[in-house]
């Protein structure tokens, strides 16, 4: 039992990770490292500082996150002006966020109570029912702190709210079992095949990812598949046949739907606020066919008897 949580960020009136009107409450920590993802700040799963330098006044105007950090060597400037903390000593004592005048520094992550999820998701009981919404909780992986997650599926399952987890699944069985009795829709993703391939770009191999998908379809559960098309990395034809036999043979085709999402070049600032590199910095495509070569492999999906869409608006149910 666990009723606390590491919670990056909490949005309301989100329409795309379930149907309706949902909650959707993303968690810190993620075992992966895709190379395409939009969301550093949810790799680690402790409280972090971000810095953004163009928003910094200087330390000679200023000097406030100098003054009131214990150990200021971690503190580096350019010009005068900080460019990036060093995370290595960095206690997150967050003293520098409160201070700053100018929000240069940004705190990611904050520590969250059950009633606190709670008291914020019962705000909108009302836009659930009438849309049919409910509760998200993301990541990162959530599954990271599944225990967390089973506790606030239980308290939104006790006042009749509808629940969706989005995972990678790549996690221990036994996390995934634990949350299902409390969890109404799953939703997870196929990268890439080759599990080679998929260690390169993401950090880990996808077998138990794999398993795991096909375990959840074979307990009964409802899950939304999504392919996450990357120009030049996954929207080649082998890597789609692959993935569509792997939904007809071993999932015998029983998700709701199939969802691509087109690469869209997200998060270089918060990359650069925690001092990392954007591994698609260096990625040229021309967008208008990308679109299109998007738009062939749903049809391509369509064609094979598994219903596919582009984007997720408007798709999702239970």
């Amino acid at each position: 039992m666990s009723n606390t949580g590491k919670i990056l960020n909490i949005q309301r009136f989100t329409l795309h990770d379930g149907p309706g009107i949902r909650t959707e409450i993303f968690l810190k920590g993620c075992p992966l490292r895709c190379d395409w993802c939009g969301n550093p700040e949810s790799f680690k799963r402790n409280i972090e500082v971000g810095v953004y330098h163009n928003k910094c006044i200087s330390i000679d105007n200023c000097g406030a996150c100098f003054d009131v950090c214990p150990e200021p060597s971690m503190l580096i400037y350019n010009d005068s002006m900080l460019k990036i903390i060093d995370s290595q000593q960095c206690t997150s004592c967050l003293k520098c966020v409160e201070d700053c005048p100018s929000e240069a520094i940004k705190q990611w992550g904050g520590i969250m109570s059950i009633d606190d999820c709670m008291d914020l998701i019962l705000k909108d009981k009302g836009f659930y029912e009438r849309s049919g919404g409910g509760v998200t909780i993301s990541g990162g992986e959530p599954l990271l702190q599944s225990g967390f997650v089973c506790e606030l599926f239980k308290a939104c399952k006790q006042v009749g709210i509808h629940t969706c987890l989005e995972s990678s699944f790549y996690a221990n069985w036994k996390r995934i079992e634990k949350v299902i009795p409390y969890t109404d829709l799953f939703i997870s993703d196929i990268k890439i095949m080759d599990r080679h391939a998929h260690k390169f770009h993401t950090g880990v191999d996808n077998r138990k990812i794999l398993r795991n998908i096909k375990l959840l379809v074979d307990s009964g559960k409802p899950l939304i598949l999504r392919i996450p098309v990357i120009p030049s990395i996954n929207d080649d034809f082998s890597n789609i046949k692959e993935t569509a036999d792997f939904i007809e043979t071993e999932l015998n085709g029983k998700i709701i739907v199939l969802q691509l999402l087109s690469f869209m070049r997200l998060g270089e600032e918060k990359y650069a606020s925690l001092g990392l590199n954007y591994n698609m910095n260096s990625l040229s495509f021309d967008r208008v066919k990308f679109q299109n070569r998007v738009n062939e492999i749903a049809k391509y999906f369509n064609q094979r008897g598994i219903y596919c869409s582009v984007g997720t608006k408007n798709h999702e149910s239970t």
